[in-house]
């Protein structure tokens, strides 16, 4: 019996445990920072829609942005990348705290603050969820990623009720100014850190960024496993952040409710998240992925449906402990399930549109559920959350979550490039790729059924116009063919392979009867006609001389 690596394992790595103490603070200011600009809403309007918008002005640009963010982590230094990001944002938080200092501030003018941190949070964020592979081993994984949860989860624990005081007796603009100072030692970590050279072929250059966002896309919407977990990212997204949108309107609602009963309603929401982070190893090793997931939703929806209907402070502090763990719970699942179903060449690509169909969930649901409360009350909008929750663990029973470790995403790394006997720039192209085989009659069932799965996976991974040929003369050839646009894309195509991929591969070469393996034919397109032949046609034939 294999045991499962502890939750802690990951703190082994000092790099990882430097990074991880570094986010603690960042992650502090964050919330100080929500806890100021949600609050400071409710002083600038009455309207629950604009108080809900502040929540979706900080999730719109991640589903935005994420992609492009995405393709960056995948193709340059993502240390770099992270530290534009927090630089970037620790300008804008200045920025913020000047312009509200200086009393100047409107409910839209906050939401463009609000908006362009989230620019920032889209940027930093696929680097630095696909940085946790380079920072751990694949075993350590899962525990990086809860680890990381719980950092923000602990700093959400206080960070709020810190957030309200400050608030309160210091004013939002001290809340700000807070935020920009704490993305220092984020920043000082990163610029310590020296990450290991990723193991990519060096000799390829980088995609290009239009190529490579449309990569990834690709891959993500090839993947079945990829895409069950963005689709319940999404609605999970869509549902529960009804609660963190309507929480200031919630808790203004109280007597006597203020900045600081807004805080530790928050807090009281991180605590049930660390609960939920600590029990995270244990219910994976007794449950399925899939169970703890429809778990989540059905407590989520309980607490929603709790904290609308109460009229009491503090039973409301403890509806949003199971509110907490089951979003930690979730969403770490979720991200794990990403992680360990991407290879490493797309890892960033497919957290970015796990977050973009997330944060986008999330952002059109603080915006539905805001106009829900303006027009039935926020505890009305939280049942209607409620029930999309419900929704959300049932679509489980068509698209279940994969279970982890049930695909190895490393490289196979089995591909020579051939030896060429033309002079072929890395541009040259197009490209087409003829496979042989020769398979036996009664195998023709099973070769289609496994050229159907090859079919996928070489679109997958860049081929274009797949198809497959059988010879009439020979019925006992086949032929697959398929075309790249240049030949260094069709080096990348194939170290694109993982070993998951390699049990097809195998088992085709079973079903060849020839006496050596499949015969590859790489061609290169020539037309025997110019592209830009203008010769003009003729209605009829010219006379003959």
């Amino acid at each position: 019996m294999t045991t499962r690596p502890s939750m802690l394992a990951p703190f082994r790595h000092e790099a990882f445990r430097l990074l991880w103490l570094a986010t603690l603070a960042s992650n502090l200011g964050g919330l100080v920072q929500s806890v100021g600009a949600g609050w400071m809403m409710t002083t600038l309007t009455d309207s629950h829609n604009m108080v809900a918008l502040v929540q979706a002005s900080t999730t719109l640009p991640i589903m935005m942005f994420s992609i492009m963010a995405g393709a960056l982590a995948d193709n340059f230094d993502r240390r770099r990348i992270m530290l534009i990001a927090q630089c970037g944002m620790a300008a804008v938080s200045l920025g913020l705290a000047v312009i509200t200092w200086m009393g100047i501030l409107t409910p839209w003018l906050l939401l463009s603050f609000t908006f362009l941190i989230g620019c920032g949070t889209a940027l930093f964020n696929p680097s630095w969820q696909a940085s946790m592979g380079d920072l751990v081993p694949r075993e350590d994984l899962p525990g990086a990623v809860t680890l990381n949860s719980v950092s923000f989860n602990m700093m959400r624990s206080v960070g709020p009720a810190i957030g309200g005081l400050i608030v309160a007796f210091a004013g939002a603009a001290t809340a700000f100014a807070a935020n920009a100072v704490s993305y220092l030692p984020l920043i000082a970590a990163l610029w310590r850190w020296e990450p290991q050279r990723r193991s990519q072929v060096q000799h390829l250059p980088r995609e290009r960024l239009g190529s490579a966002m449309w990569a990834g896309l690709r891959y993500v919407s090839m993947s079945p496993n990829l895409l069950a977990v963005l689709f319940r990212g999404f609605l999970f997204g869509l549902s529960a952040i009804a609660i963190l949108a309507l929480l200031p309107s919630i808790a203004a609602s109280y007597e006597d409710g203020g900045a600081v009963v807004y805080g530790t309603m928050l807090g009281s929401f991180g605590v049930g998240a660390i609960i939920g982070a600590y029990f995270n190893n244990r219910l994976r090793a007794l449950l399925s992925n899939e169970l703890i997931v429809r778990l989540s939703c059905t407590g989520f929806a309980l607490s929603a449906v709790g904290l609308g209907f109460s009229q009491n402070v503090l039973l409301s502090h403890f509806a949003l402990l199971p509110a907490g763990a089951c979003w930690v719970l979730a969403l770490s699942l979720f991200n794990v399930s990403i992680q360990l179903s991407s290879p490493r060449w797309v890892v960033g690509r497919a957290l970015s549109l796990y977050q973009t169909a997330t944060f986008g969930g999330m952002a059109g649901g603080s915006w539905l559920w805001g106009l829900s409360a303006d027009a039935f009350g926020p505890e009305w909008a939280l049942f209607l959350a409620a029930l999309v929750l419900i929704g959300c663990g049932l679509v489980g029973l068509r698209l279940a979550l994969p279970a982890f470790n049930t695909l190895d995403m490393s490289p196979l790394n089995t591909f020579n490039e051939p030896m060429l006997k033309l002079d072929l720039r890395p541009s040259s192209g197009p490209i087409l790729i003829m496979v042989h085989y020769h398979i036996a009659q009664e195998d023709i069932p099973r070769f289609l059924a496994l050229m159907s799965e090859r079919r996928r996976i070489r679109i997958r991974d860049g081929a274009r116009q797949w198809a497959i040929l059988r010879d009439l003369e020979h019925p006992d050839i086949w032929v697959e063919s398929y075309h790249v646009p240049t030949w260094v894309e069709y080096v990348r195509h194939n170290l694109r392979r993982t070993k998951a991929d390699a049990e097809n591969v195998e088992k085709l070469r079973a079903l060849h009867r020839g006496p050596d393996a499949p015969h590859v034919y790489r061609m290169i397109e020539r037309q025997t006609v110019p592209r830009d032949d203008t010769t003009p046609l003729r209605s009829s034939p010219e006379p003959e001389v």
